[in-house]
């Protein structure tokens, strides 16, 4: 019989208490708990009444789940391996083999007393790992695809079925000379080098490509490396407490860094003004001094007439420029090209004096500019210096006598100057939308500031014209000096690209040395046929950066002029699939060319959802790794709180036992080495297990057969936790017992670390002097590659992005980060699905949403030339009209037709991010993983909305209807 074919009213128990009367009792009971009833006194009376809540009575059962939450078996240390820059210690709680909680460790060692405490670091998201642990999507064995991809079809095999199928079809791609059409992609090695390096490694012994990852989720700033010759190096958090004004420009801090924003909110108490950048009253703007809601895509504009203020009114730190900047540099007029000492008979004794640049003295004389490149021993050499030893000029214009004759020249700064002159403060006002006293008003109060600071977010980096957004918003800090010192800068917190520990995550990762790395972004959209699918011009500069060596494509061409395509690919510890812009492409054009997908992973993603053989991989809680960002200056751990659940490893043992068959195979099958076409070794699969687990930097064979001596083998091998000149070492070990601050900065950081202060950046250059790593050796603001000359990009200027990008729509599409999950992970959690709206969810001003007969709940479609999504509205009044937010990281399989929110971006990258300068050696700017490169780009996208057939435009009454909580404005 079933429940419902019993007559409420004739349910009774012994007590004569109806089951309507019990429902009743307990909707009473929820009124009268706080005086020791446990039902209604005229339902209950049979129940007895207790005086004394705290003593001794009955029915305190329940009481036990309670206790038992602190009551456990053992505590191990760990924490999360998702690139979120957090990088949190966790404390995780083991009672009868399972995890029964985590809790924010609080042992970080204090940098300075002065300072917030640094403990405890943390979220919402962390705190509930423990879900995943034992969730129903863990993958337990290894899978093989039996449908179509995406279509969920399984079949479970054994370890070695699995391993020998992979081995197999590696051996006949290496044999085949394909090596270079196996890829691996992992993102993010801080936030565990050993897991990251376990696949890399391999690949690397294979000749396999190695992917980048930081330009394809536009996480990279690319004006970045084109100013300063590096990118991402920020100070550590605890630092924003010294700034006296703080602009949180583009960065959402509240909702992207958790852990960290206590240092924001601290700021303010202390007396720093903070301002908030955002196109939307975030919730970060509500927690700043003043806010300034730029349209979407205006950015470089604003930027630029902050600039303009600051140098019309002569608020420029006047001294930084000339030494710190190429301000000073003389450039022809005729060419736009920078004046060369070669060309004035200056810099004789140089080693390229067509690589040295010119300045004017305060008496006329043409002077060499120290630090030049032509001058020094490469990209980096700290052995030179940019120190003057004269007084030059920063507003040149004359003419000079040159191999060819009389020359007009001009210094950056006069270029400058004139570029600066078109941002008027009514050009700003109509473009921006922003008050032309408030903007300057702001500028004014930066330059003036003691130590004043930008954090710079991801907002500005997913637009088309990224790199001329960032180059203007450096522009601000340069101009004003606020960098090198304590509390100034600008700091650039998105993804966790940059690793501490550098040389032993390199060596481990990269054991020959010799490394096929492509951007991703090229690469992806390049075999999905972007040059098919793109306008003339950007298909020719693809083409020519390809010819030209400037960015490389794998499987690389042939002798034949043949290009294959890639066979192969690996993917762990990252959602590739899931946050593929132009999708749409990579689903139909790429996927279809790979004879193999191998996903390696704790949880079914979109990814593994869309490969063919699944792997189970140990969670965060399972495993031994390190774990440390650019947020802060420490290192800890990753310790196997319990066992790995069903048959998952470690990735390190995963790629290790896949070595091991390799090698099994290749012996059975009596392959020989392989020539490499590239680099002076051979590829030998009869002992790539025995190469895999030797260290290279001792020789000492089987060395690295776990995770925990690969853990060691990186603290051991880095300066930054083994410094040269010290007898201290960071030992694994160390970390387990607390979070360690690290000794020391390694060559690939650009300031010491220092005891009792938090880190700043840039004082190698700022206060010792070194050239910067640009071609110039200085700040670099003029470009004067050909193309970027072509463009009208030599200097930061404001542009349109491209029109119609998706179509003629009236809306702009923008897909900010969300609170409730880092990229993908956790999106699918449930504690954190019930803290929103459970579902994909578009955010549009109530203007946009009237006009289109939409109301707040309704399922809409938004839809462009590119495809269509179909998910829930929700009016946000903190959102500007035109604008549709559809926060990204979605899975594919949360959307009732698979596809998601990067379906509605095609494939476009930007032309000037695919040069080589100079184009001879690229000693400034040239191809390295996460360094430079194309990035992905995400806005710039036109879409419009509508309800989907059936909707009558009132979604709460819908959702009511099925028994589903009508959403409100509160849930964000």
């Amino acid at each position: 019989m079933s429940e419902h074919d019993i007559d409420d009213d004739r349910w009774m128990d012994s007590s004569g208490i109806t089951r309507r009367d019990f429902v009743r009792g307990l909707g009473a009971a929820s009124i009268v708990g706080a005086t020791g009833l446990s039902f209604a006194d005229e339902e209950m009376d049979g129940l007895q009444a207790v005086d004394d809540p705290i003593g001794s009575y009955p029915y305190r059962e329940w009481e036990d789940l309670y206790r038992e939450e602190w009551d456990w078996d053992s505590v191990a240390r760990s924490t999360h391996s998702v690139n979120c820059t957090g990088s949190c210690s966790w404390n995780v709680y083991v009672k009868d083999g399972q995890v029964w909680r985590e809790e924010q460790a609080g042992d970080y060692p204090v940098i300075d007393e002065d300072l917030p405490d640094p403990n405890p670091r943390g979220c919402q998201k962390g705190a509930c790992y423990t879900d995943y642990v034992n969730a129903d999507q863990r993958v337990l064995h290894p899978l093989r695809r039996t449908g179509e991809r995406g279509e969920g079809q399984w079949e479970r095999i054994s370890w070695d079925e699995a391993l020998t199928e992979i081995a197999d079809h590696v051996i006949d791609e290496v044999q085949a000379g394909r090596y270079d059409a196996i890829s691996g992609f992992t993102p993010i090695p801080a936030m565990s080098p050993v897991s990251f390096a376990s696949g890399s490694r391999l690949v690397n012994l294979l000749g396999g490509v190695s992917h980048s990852f930081y330009d394809w989720y536009s996480d990279l700033p690319p004006g970045q490396p084109i100013t300063w010759g590096t990118q991402t190096d920020n100070a550590e958090s605890a630092d924003w407490h010294n700034a006296d004004y703080i602009i949180a420009w583009g960065s959402n801090i509240n909702v992207t860094r958790i852990p960290d924003a206590k240092y924001f909110l601290d700021a303010g108490y202390e007396g720093a003004k903070r301002v908030g950048i955002f196109t939307d009253y975030s919730q970060t703007a509500i927690h700043t001094d003043e806010w300034l809601a730029p349209e979407g895509g205006t950015d470089t504009a604003l930027a630029l007439g902050m600039a303009q203020t600051i140098v019309d009114e002569e608020l420029y730190d006047e001294s930084h420029l000339k030494e710190q900047t190429d301000m000073p540099l003389l450039v022809r007029e005729d060419t736009g090209k920078f004046l060369r000492a070669g060309e004035v008979g200056l810099a004789a004794d140089a080693d390229d004096p067509d690589k040295v640049f010119v300045m004017v003295d305060e008496d006329g004389e043409l002077r060499p500019a120290p630090g030049s490149l032509g001058e020094r021993d490469g990209q980096h050499d700290p052995e030179s210096s940019i120190e003057l030893d004269f007084d030059p000029q920063l507003g040149v214009e004359r003419s000079v006598e040159t191999d060819d004759g009389e020359v007009a020249v001009r210094s950056v700064w006069e270029n400058l100057r004139e570029e600066l002159s078109q941002y008027t403060p009514a050009f700003v006002h109509e473009e921006t939308g922003v008050g032309e006293n408030t903007y300057q008003r702001v500028a004014r109060e930066f330059a003036d500031a003691d130590a004043a600071k930008i954090i710079h977010g991801k907002g500005v980096n997913d637009w088309y014209h990224n790199d001329l957004g960032n180059r203007a918003i450096q522009l601000l800090v340069t101009l004003t000096g606020n960098l090198g010192e304590p509390g100034t800068g600008l700091d650039h917190y998105v993804g966790q690209e940059k690793i501490w520990t550098f040389h032993g995550w390199k060596t481990l990762s990269f054991p020959t040395g010799s490394v096929r790395g492509v951007p991703t972004t090229l690469w992806t959209y390049f075999h999905a046929g972007i040059l098919d699918n793109t306008d003339p011009d950007t298909a020719e500069k693809i083409r020519e950066s390809i010819d030209e060596g400037w960015m490389p494509v794998y499987p690389e061409e042939r002798e034949d002029g043949s290009w294959p395509d890639p066979s192969t690919m690996f993917v762990w510890r990252g959602n590739y699939f899931n946050q593929a812009k132009g999708n749409v492409a990579v689903e139909e054009q790429l996927w279809p060319k790979l004879d193999l997908v191998v996903d390696i992973n704790f949880r079914m993603d979109s990814t593994a959802m869309y490969s063919d053989i699944v792997l189970p991989a140990a969670s965060h809680y399972e495993k031994h790794d390190l774990n440390m960002t650019d947020m802060h200056t420490y290192v800890h751990p990753f310790t196997p709180a319990v066992e790995p659940l069903g048959e998952a490893k470690s990735d390190w043992e995963i790629f290790r036992l896949l070595a091991e068959k390799i090698q099994e195979r290749a012996q059975e099958r009596g392959v020989e080495p392989v020539e490499d076409r590239s680099f002076d070794r051979e590829i030998d699969l009869t002992t790539i297990y025995d190469d895999y687990v030797r260290d290279w930097e001792t020789g000492e064979e089987g060395a690295l057969e776990d995770g925990r001596e690969a853990s060691e083998f990186v603290l051991e091998h880095s300066e930054e936790s083994n410094p040269a000149d010290s007898d201290e070492q960071i030992t694994f070990a160390d970390t387990v017992e607390q979070p360690q601050r690290l000794e020391a900065a390694g060559d690939h950081w650009t300031s010491d670390i220092e005891d009792g202060a938090p880190y700043v950046p840039w004082q190698d250059y700022v206060q010792d002097k070194q050239p910067w790593p640009t071609f110039t050796g200085r700040q670099q603001y003029y470009v004067d590659h050909d193309w970027f000359l072509e463009l009208g990009e030599e200097l930061p200027t404001h542009k349109e992005g491209p029109q119609d990008t998706g179509g003629d729509y009236p809306l702009s599409y923008n897909t900010p980060h969300s609170r409730w999950s880092i990229h993908s992970t956790w999106r699918e959690n449930t504690k954190m699905l019930r803290l929103q709206r459970g579902e994909p969810t578009v955010f549009l001003n109530p203007e946009d949403a009237e006009e289109r007969g939409i109301e707040d709940g309704d399922t809409v479609e938004v839809y462009n030339d590119m495809g269509s999504v179909e998910v829930q509205a929700k009016i946000y009044p903190s959102g500007d009209p035109g604008t549709v937010r559809h926060f990204f990281s979605w899975e594919k399989f949360q959307y009732p037709g698979r596809d998601n929110f990067n379906t509605l971006v095609p494939m476009y990258m930007k032309p000037t991010q695919l040069v080589q300068y100079p184009e001879d050696t690229g000693e400034h700017l040239y191809f390295f993983p996460n360094y430079w490169g194309p990035t992905g780009v995400n806005s710039d996208v036109n879409v419009d909305v509508r309800l989907t057939d059936g909707q009558s435009g009132s979604g709460d009454e819908q959702r009511e209807s099925v028994g589903v909580r009508p959403a409100g404005g509160d849930d964000q």
